[in-house]
């Protein structure tokens, strides 16, 4: 291993990561020298899988995107990346249900869809989406639009809700209405994305301005961490404390070699997010059974004990979700309107997920043309979600992400493994209605330690940029603060008067603009894009010439090995569908330069005849 890195240091070559077939061609020698695999001539000795070397600093990871660990070990890296997931999603149904007039039934199968068509989106983007390890869910965006348009539902006729506020048929009418919106805002992300413009807007980002943006999607969830810490701290607070225990402190502790198939595997390393959930949530069923929280508060006992959730006892033992299962979808242009303001914030969200999670996983930094198609099958996805009716729409998972960097796993096919067993186990209602029994706290805590991780991810993006540069300091300082600063205001604004502070005559208008500025990754990717395009700087202030060297050229990067094993389709597709529109391009390209000189020279006429004269 020493060798491996002092030829990497010394910009050699090496060979691609065991079980790829193909050398690593990079046709910017910069850009090889920045980021290339280690040669490791198979498995390296105690068990250790061949890592990649960024020469950027970055720390090594176990496996990046193209390895493929043993089966067992896929497995359970895959389990744990469906128990990551687990705490938001489930909240997700739970906030949206009850106030659709649902009832414990209609609850549990909405959490079974959501798990459903989350796992089957995950495995549509990591084949021909973004090819990113990362876990498509419910995204919270959409829940200030979904509540309106509830409010607005059951304020349009007397529905004659039962003592407890459910009403069935209310539930039915308002889940077809949250779909219709879901439906027509994706197809408007969908033309966006697959129009080019988006293309053109990822050309004027720079890691100043992706750094500023990650960063906010983890510090925007502040309020998601240690509220809930503290409102059962012996839960909350043990379980930060076996995170770090087991992903800092003990990741180097293997298990002893003599034990079969997996002697040497560093378990504390790859799997801390399962251990610390076990070890915690069986501390938690003990505290429950001895009577710890008998005496306590409703709302301690909601986020302490083990038995307080219903949704293990309302599920069902087998459930298939299928299309238009509430019926059929109802559209206005209200519903979309609103459920638009969701789409785009969920959108400029995963933008940054894109960047941060090729980063961590070992992947090239994604050619704008490859950003453009995830967006575009984030929308498609979309649409199959409001057909399928899980009353949310999906993004890319923040939480996910970090845990990529946590367990220092990037593998693809880890994430594949663990989207099939989510839907595996969202047919199996029992199964996953014992996991959404995890207490509150819990949940809690894992969100401080991943939220964290994601901040941190962001802002490493700033060793590109020139950080003595005043420019770079008042556009990150001003983008952070700002960020913050107007996403909380318009948050509590609309949580006292129950409206945003934008109130003008267009409802419609007021509702996408409001969603937007209550959302902080939005408000800093405006704020950023702007002020890193319009203040003067060089490119080297900006950064903008180190990713050029990491970066592949947008119009051939599947010409590159490396990058089209990432980025492109199974089977050589991506190639031979470029091969295909090749001459077809070049017709266009020509025909556009023709009317473009036409254009020229009737523009110049008139004013040589004007000079002439």
């Amino acid at each position: 291993m020493r060798d491996d890195d002092e030829a990497a240091r010394a910009g050699t070559h090496s060979q691609p990561p065991p079980g790829d077939e193909s050398t690593l061609r990079m046709d910017d020698s910069a850009r090889s020298d920045l980021l290339s695999p280690k040669a490791s001539g198979g498995t390296p000795e105690g068990g250790q899988p061949a890592h990649l070397t960024r020469k950027d600093g970055s720390e090594y990871m176990r496996y990046t995107i193209l390895d493929v660990p043993p089966w067992y070990e896929c497995a359970l890296l895959g389990f744990q990346h469906y128990l990551t997931m687990l705490g938001s999603t489930v909240l997700i149904p739970f906030l949206i249900v009850p106030p659709m007039g649902g009832t414990p039934e209609d609850l549990a199968a909405v959490i079974g869809t959501i798990f459903f068509i989350s796992g089957w989106i995950t495995l549509m983007q990591t084949i021909a989406g973004d090819r990113l390890p990362i876990v498509q869910g419910g995204s919270f965006a959409y829940l200030t639009p979904t509540l309106a348009i509830t409010a607005a539902v059951k304020a349009s006729q007397d529905w004659n809700d039962a003592a407890d506020g459910t009403n069935h048929e209310r539930f039915l009418v308002t889940m077809r209405e949250v779909q219709g919106g879901v439906i027509t805002s994706a197809l408007f992300i969908m033309a966006f994305a697959m129009s080019g413009l988006l293309r053109a807007v990822l050309h004027y980002i720079s890691p100043l301005t992706v750094a500023v943006n990650i960063g906010i999607v983890g510090l925007s969830l502040y309020s998601s961490g240690f509220s809930g810490v503290a409102a059962c701290p012996e839960l909350g607070l043990v379980m930060i404390a076996f995170l770090v225990l087991f992903s800092q402190f003990l990741r180097g502790c293997a298990l002893p070699t003599r034990i079969p198939v997996i002697g040497g595997m560093r378990i504390f390393e790859m799997f801390p997010v399962i251990l610390a959930i076990v070890v915690v949530w069986v501390y938690a069923v003990i505290l429950t059974e001895a009577g710890a929280y008998d005496n306590a508060s409703t709302a301690r006992q909601e986020h302490c004990r083990t038995d307080q959730s219903s949704v293990l006892q309302n599920s069902p033992w087998g459930r298939w979700p299928y299309f238009a299962q509430w019926g059929a979808p109802t559209f206005s242009w209200g519903s979309t309107f609103a459920m638009l303001a969701g789409a785009i914030s969920a959108m400029v969200e995963s933008l940054g997920d894109y960047y941060a999670c090729a980063r961590i996983c070992g992947a090239p930094v994604p050619p704008p043309a490859v950003i453009s198609r995830a967006v575009a099958f984030q929308g498609f996805s979309c649409v199959l979600t409001g057909l399928i009716g899980s009353g949310n729409a999906t993004t890319a998972y923040n939480e996910n992400i970090g845990c990529l960097q946590l367990t220092r796993v990037g593998s693809r096919r880890v994430v594949q493994i663990g989207a099939c067993i989510a839907i595996i186990l969202s047919i199996i209602g029992k199964f996953g209605g014992l996991f959404a029994s995890l207490p509150q706290a819990m949940v809690s805590g894992l969100f401080c330690v991943m939220f964290s991780i994601i901040a941190a991810i962001g802002i490493s993006q700033l060793q590109f940029v020139d950080l003595n540069s005043p420019r770079n300091i008042f556009i990150m300082g001003f983008g952070l603060y700002m960020s913050l600063s107007i996403q909380d205001y318009f948050t509590s604004y609309q949580a006292k008067n129950n409206a945003g502070p934008i109130a003008t005559g267009n409802q419609s208008f007021n509702n996408v603009f409001n969603a937007i500025f209550s959302t902080g990754p939005a408000v800093a990717l405006i704020i950023t894009l702007i002020l890193d395009n319009t203040v003067p700087g060089t490119r080297e202030e900006r950064g903008l010439h180190v990713w050029q060297q990491l970066d592949m050229k947008d119009q051939d990067w599947w010409d590159d090995d490396y990058a089209n094993r990432v980025y492109g389709w199974p089977f050589g597709l991506t190639r031979k569908f470029n091969k295909c529109i090749q001459p077809y391009k070049a017709r266009l390209a020509s025909v556009w330069a023709t009317m473009t000189r036409c254009c020229r020279r009737r523009k110049q006429t008139p004013a040589l005849q004007s000079g002439h004269v």
